[in-house]
């Protein structure tokens, strides 16, 4: 099974980059975040057309979070509200950025991690209870389903190595020392970075500012990550990220991740 990660930055904008992707690398789930629509306007025949099923999760011009898959998923869900309760999730499923959906015996999360804005903002604040939530979602989901990858952007580089220059970073939002410790909180249920169980240097990269020359440069962040449960841990196969379509006109400025298992 091949489970790709893509932040498109509004999926009717890159609709021709995704199924332009989707054609040559025919993953079997492909989670997207950010697609910046409300779930009747999403482009679901564009998919359709390519043999795909669309399961979304949307909101008009923010967020958005959607499952593109070549077979029917399972125990589809929207949001932490539906395995946690409104009580606990409060107004964190106001965004949408959480979609959830079972493969065969694996559980897919797709997530779009909130930016923080700022280190101590409002939306930092936020961010840092977004992760809290989600610790306590993924706890309560690995009760019933052992296989779970965990996907998205993150938007948390979670060591130096996963920085172009970390220098200076640990006062910048996506990097700072709290952000870090609060996702390895989350990790600490068992979940490892699938990534990393294949590529150990520094130097890769899944995100470039639109400014700066920043992509030509390579002055790069990894934020988007596959986090893999200890049952799925031992069934990777490899994890690649794709930076071509980062070079093409008016990309995202995200690119694919790919699991295999």
């Amino acid at each position: 099974m091949k489970v790709a990660t893509w932040n498109v930055n509004s999926v009717r904008t890159r609709l021709d980059h995704v199924t332009q992707w989707l054609q040559t690398n025919p993953v079997d789930v492909l989670c997207l975040q950010e697609t910046k629509v409300v779930n009747d306007a999403f482009p679901e025949a564009a998919f359709k057309d390519l043999g795909y099923l669309t399961y979304v999760h949307g909101q008009k011009s923010y967020n958005g979070v959607a499952l593109i898959s070549r077979q029917p998923l399972e125990q589809v869900q929207c949001g932490f509200a539906p395995v946690l309760g409104e009580a606990r999730v409060g107004d964190l499923d106001d965004q949408k950025r959480v979609i959830a959906g079972l493969c065969d015996d694996v559980y897919i999360v797709n997530l779009y991690v909130p930016n923080g804005s700022a280190v101590g903002s409002e939306k930092y604040d936020y961010k840092l209870r977004w992760l809290g939530c989600l610790r306590d979602y993924l706890e309560a989901l690995l009760s019933d389903y052992p296989l779970i990858n965990v996907c998205g952007d993150f938007n948390i580089a979670l060591e130096d190595k996963d920085i172009y220059n970390p220098e200076g970073k640990d006062t910048h939002i996506m990097a700072s020392p709290t952000e870090r410790q609060t996702l390895r909180q989350v990790l600490s249920l068992g979940f490892i970075d699938g990534f990393r169980q294949f590529h150990d240097e520094g130097g890769h990269f899944s995100w470039w500012d639109y400014r700066a020359a920043s992509f030509r440069r390579n002055l790069g962040w990894r934020i988007d990550h596959h986090y893999l449960s200890a049952g799925l841990r031992d069934r990777a196969i490899a994890c690649t990220i794709d930076i071509e379509p980062r070079s093409w006109e008016k990309p995202s400025d995200h690119t694919p991740v790919i699991m295999e298992y």
